[in-house]
């Protein structure tokens, strides 16, 4: 329970929005904040007579570190009260996420970057660290709604369980109301085969609805507090998600599904959702199960084993 949040930053004012966003987080949760920077040394590009593999590797550390404390005054500022940790590791930005989620009650992004975290939503960076994190991933973009719904896609499989106890933690915690999605078209009804197409679709949206109260009925008995909308929508899943995301504080989806959901964060339909969603993302694995291979990547590798982390 005591477990931190991480947040990896980059020197981008986006990071510092996730920083923001994560320490307020932590504060909620009495958990820890751990803020970190990754970087990869260059190995070619510089003369000899220019500069010196030493003249490097400490302006990378020293960029690094002010990065990092820059970070760590913002977080200060948004929550005094939290403990603050601050690290730095030389070693590939998805690799040092997953090793770090291993230890993380969540790892916050931010939805823009730069130095180590460039491109880190835009291609294999992401995919790996939303499909490898032991934690949940939350990107932060969009605009802050305090007050508005967590908002959750459901698609019915047992992979989706984790992703719904999350966003019930996340409105119980918040104070807000939960709104959970369920949408089974993954294909435009309104198309040319749509005369050839016949669908009772009265009856499909009544398994959905069946469904979808089947998955919530546990949930809400142990969250009695969280005030549940359910959404059963006849639409592709991420104009469904969009939608309903629309003044919401936290959109949450599960890394693998059925149905309409299946594959979602491995395409361009996650893809959307990270670069469209009009608030913070949160993409949720399903748990590990037990005796199952973990993660093959290896830990990142600290900068000085004396001056790795600093704490406020």
């Amino acid at each position: 329970m005591s477990a931190p949040i991480v947040v990896g930053v980059d020197g981008s004012t986006s990071a510092l929005t996730a920083v923001e966003w994560a320490a307020e987080e932590a504060a909620r949760h009495h958990v820890p904040l751990e803020i970190l920077h990754t970087y990869v040394l260059p190995r070619r590009g510089y003369p000899d007579l220019v500069l010196t593999a030493d003249n490097v590797r400490k302006a990378f550390e020293q960029q690094a570190w002010q990065w990092t404390e820059e970070a760590a005054a913002a977080a200060r500022a948004a929550t005094p009260a939290t403990e603050v940790e601050t690290s730095v590791v030389v070693d590939r930005p998805a690799a040092a996420l997953v090793a770090a989620s291993r230890h993380a009650r969540l790892v916050v992004l931010g939805s823009r970057g730069l130095g180590g975290f460039t491109g880190l939503l835009l291609g294999s960076v992401a995919v790996a660290v939303t499909a490898h994190a032991q934690s949940p991933v939350v990107v932060v973009r969009g605009g802050f709604h305090e007050d508005g719904p967590v908002v959750v896609g459901v698609d019915g499989s047992p992979a989706s369980e984790r992703a719904i106890a999350f966003a019930f933690d996340q409105a119980s915690s918040a104070g807000v109301p939960l709104t959970a999605v369920i949408a089974w078209t993954d294909f435009p009804v309104e198309s040319a085969y749509q005369s050839r197409i016949t669908v009772d679709w009265s009856q499909v949206g009544g398994e959905q609805s069946r469904l979808l109260a089947e998955r919530l009925a546990g949930w809400q008995e142990e969250y009695p507090d969280v005030h549940v909308v359910r959404a059963v929508v006849r639409d592709r899943p991420v104009h469904a998600l969009l939608a309903a995301a629309r003044g919401a504080r936290l959109l949450v989806v599960g890394s693998h599904g059925a149905g309409g959901f299946r594959g979602m964060l491995l395409g361009s339909a996650g893809h959307a959702l990270v670069h469209h969603a009009p608030c913070p993302v949160a993409v949720v694995r399903p748990a590990v199960a037990a005796g199952a291979r973990r993660s093959t990547t290896e830990p990142a590798r600290p900068v000085a084993p004396s001056s790795r982390t600093s704490r406020w």
